[in-house]
């Protein structure tokens, strides 16, 4: 409210989200991810990526202006504020802001709490839909000036899982061939760099989320899951399967 009384031309303000507390291993490196994500928006000066669903607020005429756009300037039905067709909401409605020209932010003082995934199928479940909605989110809308960002960090990840995956490949056949591994002092430096980064940048985390942070492996295994949530999202758009909505019930509401 504070950011919204300071500034009229601020249309929307979103919360940077923490993951809650307890749980092990799986959790641990949800809330090392999430502690990145607050850690980019903050050194981004606030500059939303996305106006999380786990809690954001709007003016009500920028709403209405989204609603007014829908089938002629931006993707979905005219009078609708969200896009039913879109599996990841709140990721579609800040695409559809930023399209129309919109000011929002994410103050790193706005901190808010979201839930993590219990086990290795609920994540995978929750990233799916999120995955795929988020690439069909900037398939809906093409190329434009507002979703170049979102363009680019798919790219990325492609990028990322193709490198990763060679990088693994290339080891194992090395080491399948000579029964050996070599390391040399360059890259073996190199290498450290990456450790100083994956454990500074999950420090607000704490003593357990550096220490899983610190060897990279495991990190690693963890960055695999999500690629290959990636490469499946991209099968699945390109053969037509049909997504679900992939909802993973709290242990509080199966009692």
């Amino acid at each position: 409210m504070q950011h919204l009384e300071a500034d009229s031309d601020l249309m929307a303000v979103g919360g940077v989200f923490y993951g809650e507390p307890g749980g092990g291993l799986s959790e641990q490196l949800q809330r090392n991810e999430y502690v990145r994500y607050a850690r980019e928006i903050a050194r981004r000066g606030g500059e939303v990526f996305v106006l999380t669903g786990t809690a954001g607020l709007f003016r009500a005429y920028a709403l209405k202006a989204v609603a007014d756009a829908r089938g002629h300037l931006i993707p979905g039905d005219t009078g609708q504020v969200y896009d039913t067709a879109a599996m990841t909401e709140d990721n579609e409605l800040t695409i559809a802001l930023k399209s129309l020209g919109a000011k929002m932010c994410s103050p790193p003082e706005c901190r808010v709490t979201t839930e993590l995934m219990p086990s290795l199928h609920a994540l995978w479940k929750q990233r799916m839909r999120w995955e795929r909605g988020a690439l069909e989110n900037i398939g809906a809308y093409g190329f434009t000036r507002g979703t170049t960002a979102y363009w680019l960090q798919q790219l990325g990840i492609g990028y990322g899982t193709i490198a990763l995956n060679s990088y693994l490949l290339l080891m194992g056949i090395i080491w399948f061939a000579t029964h050996s591994l070599h390391f040399q002092p360059l890259w073996t430096a190199i290498g450290l760099i990456f450790v100083v980064e994956r454990v500074v940048t999950v420090w607000g985390a704490g003593w357990w989320g550096r220490l899983l942070a610190l060897p990279l492996v495991i990190e690693i295994g963890y960055d695999l899951v999500l690629q290959a949530v990636y490469v499946k999202s991209l099968f699945d758009i390109a053969s037509g399967r049909r997504a679900g909505w992939n909802y993973v019930p709290r242990e509080a509401e199966a009692r």
